[in-house]
């Protein structure tokens, strides 16, 4: 059962996707990378989940340097195929986040920086803004030093 829908920014690595689809989970990884909410709206509250429509745009200093439009009801899959599909072998006693993807992606010569804000905005559901924040690449190397685990 889909009991609401929030926004979920699961940013991914495409230099590593890049390489061959089937990278695709190992892209999605990395702390920090995806981001949920601001809040979940009750499936009730919602008329015709197919129209909501989606936008997404990433701004730089002042520079708006990308921006699309979609809705819903663009997804090739509907919920409850995605629904069907990911309890076919799995148990969530607790529930689950199904992230779906929007269907609109950034041009390949489009890469975030630093500092770039990041916003997903769903009709009756909200907005997500995220501030791109850049991180060593060696991360770990860099936990170890700092004294964090986790």
């Amino acid at each position: 059962e889909i009991i609401g829908l929030t926004i979920c920014n699961d940013v991914t690595a495409r230099s590593i996707e890049g390489e061959n689809p089937l990278y695709l989970s190992q892209a999605k990884i990395y702390s920090g990378s995806t981001s949920i909410g601001p809040m979940i709206t009750p499936m009730w509250e919602i008329e015709e989940v197919n129209d909501l429509g989606i936008s997404a745009h990433i701004q730089r200093d002042t520079e708006m340097v990308w921006q699309a439009q979609t809705s819903l009801g663009a997804l090739h899959r509907t919920f409850e195929d995605l629904v069907s599909y990911l309890f076919r072998c799995q148990v969530f006693p607790d529930g689950v986040i199904l992230s779906t993807g929007t269907g609109i992606i950034p041009p390949l010569g489009i890469s975030l920086q630093d500092g770039d804000v990041v916003t997903i905005s769903v009709d009756k559901v909200g907005v997500l803004s995220n501030r791109v924040v850049g991180i060593p690449l060696n991360i770990h190397e860099t936990t170890l030093k700092s004294g964090r685990n986790s």
